[in-house]
């Protein structure tokens, strides 16, 4: 939206002295505050992307804070993936109060066919002051990708994602850097890349 205080064609120009401070009141940027439920620098960076993308006429300021998803650590299934999305999202709302939207974001595994795929649902939140607009919620799922057996192998005996794909791809936190995604892609996509489309879809309801 155009600032009409800007529109000076027709009316007189700012005093010299004031130039300076009426330039910057023209070009200033409406921020949007994001808060993300993850310390995860590739949640955050997804999240901002997908902000930027949306709203490029805004300053987004996105930052993460820990909260609990109430799921296990490695999460099985849509349901329980969704559900840790969900229970991030709610767990900032009620700790922040003052954001503009709430971003929940869960890392979980599917079985198709007896084989493991990896997936991440996004849950987002608005703050709005009509009820009907706070009472929306945006949810998306991010595509999948298959695991190698060796992977998965570690996984079935209880060890968390992350953790299984560095000890046999011999990394370290893998899950805050391009993921398993990245590796099994030579990073051709990256786990940021994975989770910022399913992030602009989840804002499907508030656009």
């Amino acid at each position: 939206m155009r600032n009409r205080a800007c529109e000076n064609d027709n009316g007189p120009r700012p005093a010299p002295e004031k130039a300076g401070l009426f330039f910057y009141f023209c070009t200033m940027k409406k921020a949007l505050t994001i808060l993300v439920g993850s310390t995860n620098p590739v949640k955050i960076n997804s999240v901002k992307r997908a902000f930027d993308a949306l709203f490029p006429g805004y300053e987004i300021v996105c930052s993460g804070h820990p909260v609990h998803s109430g799921v296990p650590d490695q999460p099985v299934g849509d349901q329980e993936t969704l559900k840790g999305a969900r229970n991030r999202a709610a767990g900032l709302q009620s700790l922040f109060p003052g954001a503009d939207y709430w971003v929940g974001i869960e890392g979980g595994i599917v079985w198709q066919e007896e084989r493991m795929l990896a997936m991440a649902w996004i849950c987002i939140l608005k703050n709005a002051p009509e009820p009907m607009e706070r009472a929306k919620e945006g949810i998306a799922r991010s595509a999948s990708f298959l695991i190698p057996k060796e992977v998965s192998d570690l996984v079935k005996e209880g060890v968390e994602l992350g953790l299984a794909n560095d000890r046999i791809f011999h990394t370290h936190s893998s899950k805050s850097g391009a993921g398993a995604i990245g590796i099994l892609t030579h990073n051709l996509i990256d786990r940021t890349e994975l989770y910022r489309p399913a992030v602009i879809m989840a804002m499907i309801p508030y656009l």
